[in-house]
């Protein structure tokens, strides 16, 4: 049963891959967070000096901010979650109709990826006489069919990320005294987004000086671009 082990390690390697991907998604969340409510805050400081207006602004910014991409992450994840659930359903019917055919089928994936024929046989019949559905679903498909991805998971994790993020502009523009709210706000998010960009690159495993520079330049931009026009449409405090 030495296969066994490996799928179960391959299992083991994918669900790594998956925290990892869900910690990047995070960063990430917390990225949009940061830029949109930056933007938000700073343009309107930019129109006018009320504490009042630009914390509304940015209150309403990250509300209908963390809702939006929840909402958007629950719709994804779900529309990969049927696909999921489909191929795991197709095959239990090919096991169910054709489970010779199934095993087959799985010899072959296991050929493929580098074993002998003698040896993918076998170890196809020793997967098939134990759990084979969970066996088929691993090898073929990298899934466990009793863990498919949970969309309420990601919708959660956004929120979440982008509530962290957007808080940081939102305090800072709010909490600074007014003759320095606007610099050291910006000075607070070019920071964070700093380290947004290396913890991304880290974890994806690029270049971290180039990720940073990209991100902080963005972050950068949309705060100018977000001033100027705030300073555009002036109105008196």
């Amino acid at each position: 049963m030495w296969f066994t082990g490996d799928v179960d390690a391959h299992g083991g390697g994918r669900s790594l891959g998956n925290r990892l991907n869900w910690l990047r998604a995070g960063v990430l969340g917390a990225n949009d967070g940061i830029v949109s409510v930056a933007g938000i805050v700073i343009g309107v400081a930019g129109a006018t000096a009320d504490r009042s207006t630009i914390l509304v602004s940015g209150v309403a910014g990250l509300v209908a901010g963390a809702f939006s991409m929840a909402g958007g992450e629950y719709t994804s994840v779900s529309t990969q979650r049927d696909t999921e659930a489909t191929l795991v359903e197709a095959e239990r019917r090919e096991l169910r109709e054709d489970p010779a055919g199934a095993e087959d089928e799985l010899a072959e994936n296991l050929e493929r990826r580098g074993l002998s024929e003698g040896t993918a046989r076998e170890a196809a019949r020793e997967l098939s006489d134990g759990d084979p559905l969970r066996a088929h679903a691993r090898v073929e498909y990298g899934l466990d069919p009793d863990d498919l991805t949970n969309p309420w998971h990601a919708a959660l994790s956004s929120f979440v990320s982008f509530t962290c993020g957007a808080l940081l502009p939102l305090l800072a523009i709010t909490l600074l005294p007014e003759g320095v709210r606007v610099w050291g706000c910006a000075a607070a998010v070019v920071a964070a987004l700093a380290l947004t960009g290396y913890t991304s690159a880290t974890l994806g495993g690029a270049a971290r000086g180039p990720a940073m520079l990209r991100v902080m330049g963005v972050g950068a931009a949309t705060m100018v671009v977000t001033y100027a026009v705030g300073s555009a449409f002036d109105i008196a405090a």
